[in-house]
């Protein structure tokens, strides 16, 4: 027997808990340097004051979390054809969603949320760039109710329901419908992709932790952890050189295993099921997620791959859908990592109906190659020149590290230029970009909604010019490639954009 969903309902009981650890997190995330503080003069501070002042801080929390519990409802008002979510602890609000604009109905569980037993509900909607409607707290039957309810006119269209359907029908087939994985991504492929991927973003942001951490014992403190003469104590001077390059094979190694980490908690046990014409993705270790893919909303599809995964075979596949806001790239993007060739070509079939292949290829202008290098290498070499002086003082091995800079960003902007290709056939456009990571953006030519194209005056005569192309899913852009095959291309796809009867939404 399905649920009444007519009347406004409460969450789970138990939400009162998963709301305190929840604002438990925001408060812990904003006063994490206090923290650290803490920690470091945990001898100097008042152990009743800190008792004290954490039992105020846990009980003001326990207070809010009860009256968000108490003001939050959820119904949907047949009337209007809308979802209807009030909430709020002294500013109450009332969220009214349409139930035609409602895309697609997530059912995810954080660990949290596993460990009491209650799953989140998360409802996406056209012309937003976030989820609109968060349930915290419901049971999975429950929440697989409220899932049919909520796309009940998707599934009568797509099942042929008339007005006086059942809409017992549509959660039956919903429930048995999401059970079917026919691909399974392997432990052993995540493994593969956890140790060959993100190394330069996961390098920055453990760098950047450790300078914020560091300067903010520095302030408080008012002590220089890494102090010259402290280091001098500690270390003799011939063996500095060795400390560092171990330091880096630490630091190097830290940022893999962070990766790898990462990649297995995000996406073990990935699932791929069919359910009535799109893809369901389940997949998490401590925070289980779920979304679908619909291949009409499927935009930008983007094929990810370096040399050691290539001869692993894995990659990375990415795939945005259509978003109604203007930052579509705050919207949570799909990931598939770890799939092997064939797995790839199983899912862009299903995606496209064929398997999309390169066609005519256009490369950029070398003087793209040329301007890559002014602004990487020319610039800063220039800033360099002059504070040369000054620095060579404190650092009189900086010639060098920027040598070895040079010859770095040289080989990375060359090798950009070469993997820079566009490739066009009648069904598919394809761009290929990366220096390290080789990715390849597809897109289908009747999903373009507009498209622009540049040429600075002093390109004319060389005849080379830019090209963006705009989708629901957001952009992909070509510099300074052939301008007269750019300008016959575009006059195809504007006439494909006005004659296409497609729906992408």
């Amino acid at each position: 027997m399905s649920a009444d969903f007519n009347q406004p309902q409460r969450q789970s009981i138990v939400g009162i808990l998963v709301m305190f650890f929840y604002s438990l997190q925001v408060y812990a995330k904003a006063l994490w340097p206090i923290l650290v503080v803490w920690i470091f003069k945990f001898n100097e501070i008042n152990k009743v004051y800190l008792l004290l002042g954490t039992l105020v801080v846990f009980l003001i929390i326990g207070i809010v979390s009860y009256l968000k519990y108490l003001n939050f409802t959820f119904y949907i008002d047949k009337e209007n054809n809308e979802f209807i979510i009030t909430e709020g602890v002294f500013n109450k609000t009332k969220t009214a969603i349409q139930l035609f604009k409602i895309q697609q109905v997530n059912i995810n569980q954080s660990f949290i949320q596993k460990l009491v037993g209650v799953y989140e509900l998360a409802v996406d909607t056209a012309g937003s760039n976030k989820n609109e409607g968060n349930i915290k707290a419901i049971s999975h039957d429950l929440a697989l109710d409220l899932k049919a309810r909520l796309l009940e006119n998707e599934n009568k269209m797509a099942l042929g329901f008339n007005e006086d359907s059942n809409v017992s029908n549509a959660i039956s087939i919903e429930k048995s419908d999401v059970e079917v994985p026919f691909m399974k991504i392997s432990f052993l492929s995540l493994l593969k992709i956890g140790i060959t991927s993100n190394y330069v973003k996961s390098f920055f942001v453990l760098l950047a932790f450790f300078i914020s951490v560091y300067d903010h014992i520095k302030q408080i403190t008012g002590k220089d952890v890494l102090d010259d003469q402290k280091i001098e104590d500690y270390v003799d001077g011939s063996q500095i050189t060795i400390a560092l390059l171990i330091l880096f094979i630490v630091f190097f190694l830290t940022v893999i295993i962070i990766n790898l980490v990462k990649t297995i908690f995000t996406y073990f046990d990935y699932k791929i099921s069919r359910q009535k014409g799109s893809l369901l993705m389940s997949y998490g270790l401590l925070n289980t997620k779920s979304t679908i893919i619909k291949p009409e909303k499927v935009q930008i599809t983007s094929v990810t791959q370096n040399f050691f995964q290539k001869k692993m075979d894995v990659l990375h596949l990415k795939i945005k859908q259509a978003t109604g806001g203007e930052k579509e790239n705050q919207k949570q993007h799909i990931e598939i990592p770890g799939c092997n060739k064939c797995e790839k070509d199983t899912i862009l079939k299903l995606l496209f109906q064929k398997i999309p292949e390169k066609g005519v290829m256009l490369k950029p202008n070398f003087r793209k190659l040329g301007f890559s290098v002014f602004l990487t290498i020319g610039l800063p070499l220039l800033g360099f020149y002059f504070v040369r002086d000054f620095i060579l003082e404190q650092f009189p091995t900086i010639d060098y590290l920027v040598l070895l800079y040079v010859v770095f960003a040289g080989i990375i902007q060359f090798f950009i230029f070469k993997n820079n290709r566009l490739y066009i056939n009648n069904d598919f456009i394809i761009l290929q970009s990366g220096a390290w990571d080789i990715t390849n953006k597809i897109i289908l030519p009747n999903k373009i909604q507009a498209i622009t194209t540049s040429q600075l005056f002093w390109h004319k005569n060389i005849n080379i010019g830019s090209l963006t192309l705009h989708t629901a899913g957001g952009d992909i852009s070509f510099q300074l490639g052939n301008f007269t095959a750019i300008k016959q291309y575009v006059n195809l796809w504007l006439y494909e954009m006005e004659t296409s009867d497609s729906n992408w939404m």
